[in-house]
């Protein structure tokens, strides 16, 4: 039997996230922006009753960097990668930039993984892109045991990562070495790494509730029967493209830009195939290959906007989360920045943490 995953709440690992069947929690991320405004947004949230702040990581800013700063104006949230690179870096770089950034927050650290798709391993990174689903599953269990150092030599020679370290000198044991570690992916294989060694899964902007449901849960119960684990230990997270106005069809077209950005590479391909956009899809990869950006948004259906999205007024977009309750755990909440100018980028955020923060709740617990 593998090793158990550390203990939390039901259904949520450590990450304090809620099991499946119960309301979604909410997070906040923002894409597009330096690591000052993505802090502020971070601390806005928390003050705003989100659970976590996320930041993901691209070729134009550093996740680590980022949740260093967000520690700082952050006490209480939790602060996580939606993604850090799990390629271009080594198990140990991955190992000690997690446990610092466990210490600064306060044992607050969910650290998110991905690869990305295999061209961006390749050509960004410079990795071989084989087997990234075997990479991750082999990496997640080592940097468990770099979380232990303190206990005695790591000696690791696998498929894709050779480790051999012995401390020369005396190992303070970390604050955490339980930090919880939530893997991403899109096709099914990817997504049993969640359940054979994470404790949470985290989905793609692309996903659908019904995705969630056909595709990613199944899965995350297979790895984990592989792993000799429950399932419902692995918490199930979504980055759901969001944006409000008080004209509806301005927030739909912000969408729209977005699920088109998104849309644009191959690789996602059978998840918009699987939810009946195949034909839209490939419009908005043509339009890209062209450098057309008006036809990739025009491209985008409005089924596809209501399927993937939730955009709106204020009361449209509160009603839309509500569909993630019992499909999620926990919801990260995103607004779109592709074409958008930097000004209706800061007012979507402060607009989105205002209408789409979590809904109070009494002394009680009970949703006020």
């Amino acid at each position: 039997m593998s090793e158990p995953p550390p203990s939390g709440l039901p259904g949520a690992g450590p990450s304090g996230l809620p099991g499946a069947g119960r309301p979604a929690t909410r997070g906040f991320t923002v894409l597009r922006g330096g690591v000052e405004q993505i802090a502020a947004a971070a601390g806005a949230a928390e003050r705003r009753g989100f659970d976590a702040a996320w930041s993901p990581e691209f070729y134009t800013r550093s996740a680590v960097v980022t949740l260093a700063r967000m520690a700082g104006t952050t006490s209480r949230a939790r602060i996580g990668s939606s993604i850090a690179y799990a390629v271009g870096r080594s198990p140990l770089t991955i190992a000690t930039e997690a446990r610092s950034l466990d210490e600064v927050s306060g044992g607050r650290l969910v650290l998110g993984l991905g690869t990305g798709t295999r061209r961006m391993m390749r050509d960004w990174h410079g990795v071989d892109a084989d087997g990234p689903a075997t990479r991750v599953e082999e990496l997640v269990p080592l940097l468990r045991r770099l979380w232990r150092l303190h206990e005695g030599p790591v000696r690791h020679d696998g498929r894709f990562y050779h480790v051999d370290i012995t401390p020369t000198a005396e190992v303070d044991a970390p604050p955490r070495t339980d930090i919880p570690v939530y893997t991403a992916g899109v096709n099914a294989r990817m997504v049993e790494v969640a359940g054979r060694v994470a404790d949470g899964f985290l989905g793609h902007p692309l996903f659908a509730p019904g995705y969630v449901d056909e595709v990613v849960r199944p899965a995350i119960a297979r790895g984990a029967a592989r792993g000799d684990r429950d399932p419902a230990a692995v918490a199930v997270c979504g980055v759901v493209i969001c944006a409000v106005a008080d004209d509806e069809e301005q927030a739909r077209r912000e969408v729209a830009g977005q699920l088109a950005f998104y849309a644009a590479p191959k690789a996602y391909a059978p998840v918009l195939a699987l939810a009946g956009f195949d034909a839209a899809a490939s419009t908005i990869r043509a339009a890209f290959a062209a450098g057309d950006h008006d036809a990739m948004v025009a491209a985008v259906p409005d089924a596809m906007i209501d399927a993937l999205a939730v955009a709106g007024t204020p009361a449209q977009v509160a009603e839309q989360l509500r569909r993630y309750d019992g499909v999620l755990d926990h919801v990260i909440v995103y607004p779109p920045s592709f074409r958008l100018t930097a000004a209706r980028c800061d007012e979507l955020v402060n607009d989105l943490l205002h209408h789409a923060a979590p809904a109070p709740a009494t002394p009680e617990g009970a949703p006020a």
